[in-house]
């Protein structure tokens, strides 16, 4: 249960982090602004580095790798609860069916003859 709860986590942690990262502008794209084709006086513009975005992206991250060494833990400690279906249980387990033993005979049924019958007589 926890770790279908922290699949579902890590699935829309890495998905809003690449939304957010796609939806931010390069560095490169102000860059030409210190050369003299913007009115900023710094590279990265006028409000800096960081920005709404690059911060819940930072959050995002953080919450991706810590999900991310949970999830790791939770795999390598071995599991404490009982197998619950036949694929889940290991094979040393499963017991091979033994062959069904022939009816007895004369249980309800004819004897079949040793020998074979002899052809009609002419």
């Amino acid at each position: 249960m926890l770790r279908t709860a922290l699949t579902i986590v890590q699935v829309f942690s890495s998905l809003a982090i690449v939304a957010l990262v796609l939806l931010q502008r390069g560095r490169g794209a102000d860059a030409g602004a210190g050369f003299g084709a913007g009115a900023s006086g710094s590279v990265f513009g006028a409000r800096g580095a960081t920005t709404g975005l690059s911060r819940s992206t930072a959050v995002f991250a953080a919450i991706f790798m810590i999900n991310s060494l949970a999830l790791a833990w939770m795999g390598t400690r071995p599991s404490t609860e009982a197998p619950k279906g036949l694929i889940e249980q290991p094979a040393a387990t499963l017991e091979s069916p033994s062959p069904a033993a022939p009816p007895a005979a004369g249980a309800g049924e004819t004897p079949v003859p040793a020998s074979p019958a002899q052809g009609p007589a002419r």
